[in-house]
């Protein structure tokens, strides 16, 4: 299974690129760079590690139809891919904070997914592109000097119809925050959908994104960890009832507004959740404590594995040199 990574959004090119870096030189597979409402635009601002890196595999992590025409991701993609020599990636999806705060109503969003995949797929430097979809329209669109290769296309899926729409078309597909459980019952689904397509299922990459925080001071590892819950996945209620009951779902619903602020305050106690509610989510939702519990960090990873994962995206926030060089020298070869 391999080992990627998510950076700090806010991070510049020059750091990203160190990071990048200590990244490849590690053994880790790939630089995800969030877009965000605040963040800088991630294809510009991973320019500088596409030309100083040699191996390590780079993209936006999510990017979706609805703030950007299909066309223009492609062109960005297709840029990045050739300054990076062939190794851009991307991640598409259909929500994210950033079209709640233009105001868009992402409608018909499988659709919308599958016609950006299908516009980024079906470009190529040897033939004039028409695409005419049910939301988007490409007429004669010819990138000849687009020669570095087709990008990999993944789709952002959690729910049924997402995953059965990626299994058609994209080149993988990205869970966020899903226990081993339900990976496994996701992609047996998968694999039987990649076989209605007469797809194979060992070229088609399934990832799942997982938050870190194991820290020396384990304090602040749950402490980090509580503060971002709110962003892993909590308000699904088929995911969190695998490890909690309804009645505390309906609890962490009725909180809604207080998870969320406890980022933006960076608190680490949320009013109406109580103790147990918060450590079984930490415990489930995010890989965060210290350095000694290493070890069931990495039993949990092997869980997924097992369960078909073939690689596992970590979100680092602190101490990021400390986690890459934990991460490859103790994480990458235990999975291996």
């Amino acid at each position: 299974m391999r080992i990627d990574i998510a950076l700090d959004s806010g991070l510049g090119s020059e750091r990203l690129s160190e990071l990048g870096l200590l990244a490849e030189k590690y053994g880790i597979g790939t630089i995800w760079a969030a877009s965000y409402l605040n963040s800088r635009d991630p294809f510009s601002n991973l320019a500088a590690l596409a030309r100083t890196s040699t191996r390590i595999r780079l993209g936006p992590i999510a990017v979706n139809p609805f703030e950007q025409h299909p066309l223009r991701i492609t062109t960005a993609l297709l840029t990045l891919n050739e300054i990076s020599n062939g190794r851009a990636d991307i991640i598409v999806g259909g929500g994210g904070e950033v079209i709640q705060a233009l105001g868009i109503k992402p409608e018909r969003r499988v659709t919308a997914v599958r016609e950006c995949v299908e516009i980024i797929k079906a470009a190529s430097p040897d033939r004039p592109m028409t695409y005419k979809g049910e939301l988007y329209q490409v007429t004669n669109y010819r990138p000849q000097w687009a020669v570095s290769g087709q990008p990999r296309v993944f789709v952002a899926a959690n729910k049924p119809q997402m995953l059965k729409m990626a299994a058609r078309v994209a080149d993988g597909v990205m869970l966020s925050d899903m226990p081993p459980v339900l990976c496994r019952q996701i992609i047996g689904d998968l694999r039987e959908q990649l076989a209605v397509h007469g797809r194979p299922s060992d070229s088609f990459e399934i990832s799942n994104f997982k938050a870190w925080h194991i820290y020396e001071d384990r304090n602040e590892a749950i402490r980090e960890a509580r503060q971002w819950i709110a962003y892993r996945g909590l308000f699904r209620r088929w995911v969190i009832t695998t490890f909690l009951s309804d009645a505390d779902y309906d609890l962490i619903e009725a909180q809604k507004a207080g998870l969320y602020a406890a980022t933006e305050l960076g608190a680490d106690a949320i009013s109406g959740i109580p103790e147990r509610v918060l450590d079984a989510l930490v415990d489930n939702l995010t890989l965060a404590g210290h350095i000694s519990e290493l070890d069931s960090k990495i039993a949990y990873l092997a869980e997924l594995k097992s369960a078909g994962v073939s690689a596992v995206t970590l979100e680092l926030r602190q101490h990021v040199e400390q986690s890459i060089k934990l991460i490859g020298e103790r994480v990458i070869p235990a999975l291996r």
